[in-house]
């Protein structure tokens, strides 16, 4: 698989914890940031939702970064340019933009410092400690956009 094509399915107990994980923030409880990220399927037109951690960069403006790679919400949201950010009854719009990959390695540091603990097996060894030759590596394989 190379960078371009990037996507961890998600396997074993995965499928179950991802349901607990996006059952949150529709109670309305955020953990660490996460939100439940709603775009229009490119294809049915219907809403799709995924739980998603907001990231805060440097110069103050978010994003949300894919760390299992190319994934269906990425591609998703690549047609359709805009979507919502949930938590319980709260519904924010966003349009989005996709970050170059010579943009993406202070992101993506920064992003393995906040959630490390929590997405870092799908990084494959890489860590906020790794190089910025490391990450600009598999820059391609970590979808990031840019919320406005």
């Amino acid at each position: 698989m190379d960078n371009a094509t990037r996507y961890l399915r998600p396997t074993g107990f995965d499928p179950i914890m991802n349901k607990i994980a996006n059952l949150l923030p529709k109670l309305g409880i955020s953990v660490a940031g996460s939100r439940l990220l709603a775009v229009r399927g490119r294809k049915s037109g219907e809403w799709r939702t995924a739980m998603v951690n907001v990231l805060t960069g440097a110069d103050g403006a978010r994003y949300l970064v894919a760390p299992r790679g190319h994934t269906q919400w990425v591609r998703n949201l690549r047609v359709a340019g805009e979507g919502e950010l949930r938590l319980g009854r709260r519904a924010e719009n966003f349009t989005a933009t996709e970050v170059a990959d010579a943009a993406k390695v202070p992101l993506l540091r920064l992003y393995l410092e906040k959630w490390g603990w929590e997405v870092g097996k799908f990084f494959e060894g890489v860590d906020k400690n790794a190089s910025d030759e490391q990450l600009a590596a598999i820059a391609p394989g970590f979808p990031v956009f840019r919320l406005a």
